[in-house]
């Protein structure tokens, strides 16, 4: 059984705005039918779509080369790492902004080399402002899954760190490692308490430093 856990990719979809003016996600006919049918003499007709977008966009993943200008681009990670065992945390509890500790979730054991999927169950804000106030992992349970050498966190929310740490240590910490981060998830709820396959896959994009991705998993 397969679980599509990725936002669908549209025209004008939320995105987050980095620059002032940023146009966000265009996706348009750059051929239509019409155009294309007297090329074939009337006999058949194709479609063309042009997308335009910034790649931290949508369900996305980040490459170490997000944060650190000589790390992997995407092209660079190998499919192997972006298939794994995944395991689902079940924060649902969490409030708006609040940091989670250990005292707060429950961390399982033996993580290592497996994708860790946080539910806070954010994906129900997809779209508004409530969205981008969302809760966020401890540094201290963050350091701990880097030392489980976890393979990739994902959340279902629009960051894995907190917006008003510049540090980002989420993002510095498992990307220097390069262990991966994947953001903007959703239907997690599904695989509480299940035995599944992660997969986060992008195109093998040369250079970029995020793509968005389609991520799904494979109850085992």
């Amino acid at each position: 059984m397969f679980h599509d856990l990725t936002h669908r990719f549209h025209n004008g979809m939320p995105v987050p705005r980095l620059r002032v003016g940023e146009f966000g996600v265009r996706i348009e006919p750059y051929l239509t039918h019409v155009d294309t049918s007297p090329s074939y003499d009337h006999k058949s007709e194709f479609e063309i779509t042009l997308v335009s977008f910034q790649t931290s966009v949508g369900t996305k993943l980040d490459a170490p080369r997000h944060r650190f200008h000589d790390g992997e681009d995407i092209a660079s990670i190998e499919l192997t790492r972006l298939i794994r065992s995944g395991v689902v945390i079940d924060a649902r509890h969490a409030q708006p902004g609040e940091c989670l500790g250990f005292e707060k979730i429950k961390i399982p054991s033996d993580l290592a080399g497996q994708a860790v999927l946080v539910n806070f169950g954010w994906d129900k804000f997809w779209g508004t402002e409530r969205y981008y106030d969302h809760p966020y992992l401890s540094r201290e349970v963050v350091r701990h899954l880097l030392d489980q050498r976890i393979s990739m966190l994902g959340v279902d929310c629009s960051n894995v760190d907190s917006t008003s740490d510049m540090e980002r240590p989420a993002h510095t910490w498992l990307l220097r490692e390069g262990s991966l981060v994947v953001e903007n998830l959703r239907g997690l709820d599904a695989l509480l308490g299940l035995q599944f396959r992660f997969y986060a896959i992008p195109l093998p994009a040369s250079e970029a430093a995020a793509f968005p991705i389609r991520a799904f998993a494979e109850v085992i």
